[in-house]
């Protein structure tokens, strides 16, 4: 019987240095001259994977909004993976922004990826959704080297990864 290679596409962000990335843009917020003596906050609450920023305005919201963002940047966090909410109004004309983070292929997303590479009809490929990961497998190792590098151009709304290959 031939052998079946496999790998698994999915996706993760390393929470601790969400963390990391947060607490210094506190630091920059306590340190910038535009920042002072406003109430502007930044809180990552972990449990739900995701941060809350409140600003006195839209300025200072987008300019911390953009803070995130470098500093995910820097960390290696995959800003792909931000799932950004929509300004809202907060108590005392004050603004408010939730931003997700993507932290699982969701089934959508997953279903996309699987109809992309049957649409590639690449021979013998299998895929599977598996919980939250998609399991792509195929007799030979060069078929799925052929899908990772076709999965590495297309573009989902996240940052993928690819892992245990067998």
């Amino acid at each position: 019987m031939a052998k079946t290679n496999s790998f698994d596409v999915s996706t993760k962000i390393d929470l601790q240095e969400v963390d990391n990335a947060i607490n210094q843009v506190k630091k920059e917020i306590a340190t910038r001259y535009d920042f002072r003596g406003t109430d502007t906050s930044v809180d990552f609450d972990r449990a739900a994977g995701s941060i809350l920023i409140e600003a006195d305005d839209d300025y200072k919201l987008t300019a911390v909004l953009q803070m995130v963002r470098e500093k995910f940047v820097r960390r290696g966090v995959p800003v792909k993976n931000i799932d950004e909410g929509a300004p809202e109004d907060a108590s005392l004309g004050r603004k408010r922004q939730r931003v997700g983070l993507k932290q699982s292929i969701d089934t959508d997303t997953a279903k996309k990826i699987v109809k992309a590479i049957k649409d590639q009809k690449f021979k013998k490929v299998q895929a599977s959704i598996q919980g939250d990961e998609v399991r792509v497998s195929a007799p030979k190792r060069d078929e799925l080297q052929e899908v990772i590098a076709f999965l590495k151009t297309e573009d989902f709304g996240l940052e993928l990864s690819f892992g245990n290959y067998r």
